[in-house]
């Protein structure tokens, strides 16, 4: 069993039919363990009623939330949501407990043993927990798996954050519309493809700082997978999308999994875009799962 961590923002989306539990790396987390890894989540919230809940929340998922912060002082983060044709907009509230990650020797023990760790852009939009993170990082295994999800939302990023991040992670994720604003934040050239555009990053940050490949997702028409040796590209799975929320999160954990196993490209490839295409034909990012369900879509990966 691999163990996984994710960091970053647990917070509460507030949606037009209710709040529902979010936050990418939460998200992430509780995919990667429903599929059979022992992850953990490295988050804060506040002491607060909607504190409380997102741990009990937490609670009915095989995901270890014990390493959660609570906050004596700054609130449950919370993002208000609306949704127009099945794709979400986001209003993030500030500041929020994850503002303010404590770089505590738990943690820190935790990011030392671990084989795969994801962290973001948009946790790291204060300086405090910027710090905490990077110092998490520098943590890790040599041969630890590093996905960087880029996950950009204005006006939480800079290109110094990109950078950084980009130093420490042996895989990025992005979607199609970030990579030309990732490419123009670091200063990279133009490219006329998403492949152009996946390979200017390995060859900017590959020699560096040990980028090994790049993910970019695309919605409905799936998703590139480049690394130094190899390239595949999905055409995605036909969906009923019900909305978005977590289906990029889902196809993340579900490429870390396989990527451990050491599966081919295109396995890797599929496993994302059938658990991000599952995602978003349900509503919310943590959906009820049946075990007949996980059992037909892990048939469906592996043939």
């Amino acid at each position: 069993m691999s163990r996984i961590l994710g960091i970053g923002e647990l917070l509460w989306d507030m949606l037009p039919d209710g709040p529902r539990l979010g936050g990418a790396p939460a998200n992430y987390s509780v995919m990667a363990a429903r599929l059979g890894n022992e992850a953990a989540l490295l988050s804060r919230v506040g002491d607060d009623a909607l504190g409380e809940k997102a741990l009990g929340v937490l609670r009915a998922f095989p995901v270890n939330q014990n390493l959660v912060q609570i906050d004596p002082e700054q609130p449950t983060g919370q993002v208000t949501v609306k949704i127009e044709e099945g794709q979400p907009s986001y209003t993030i509230h500030q500041p929020a407990a994850w503002d303010f990650f404590e770089l505590s020797e738990r943690w820190l023990a935790e990011a030392a043993e671990v084989d795969a760790v994801c962290f973001g852009s948009l946790a790291q939009r204060s300086e405090h927990s910027q710090r905490t993170i990077q110092a998490l990082l520098r943590a890790t295994k040599m041969d630890c798996l590093r996905i960087f999800d880029v996950n950009l939302r204005a006006p939480f990023f800079t290109a110094e954050i990109l950078r950084e991040s980009l130093h420490r992670a042996t895989v990025v994720k992005m979607n199609d519309a970030e990579v030309p604003q990732v490419l123009e934040l670091l200063g990279l050239p133009k490219v006329a493809s998403l492949r152009e555009g996946a390979e200017s990053l390995l060859e900017q940050f590959g020699d560096l700082g040990g980028l090994d490949m790049v993910a970019i997702t695309r919605g409905g028409e799936g998703s590139l997978l480049v690394s130094g040796f190899d390239r595949h590209e999905h055409p995605g799975i036909p969906t009923r999308v019900a909305d978005t929320i977590g289906a990029g999160d889902a196809f993340t954990a579900a490429m870390t999994h396989y990527l451990l196993r050491g599966a081919p490209l295109a396995v890797v490839n599929e496993a994302g875009n059938r658990w991000g295409s599952f995602i978003a034909s349900q509503a919310g990012a943590m959906p009820e799962i049946t075990a007949e369900t996980m059992e037909r879509i892990r048939r469906e990966i592996e043939g």
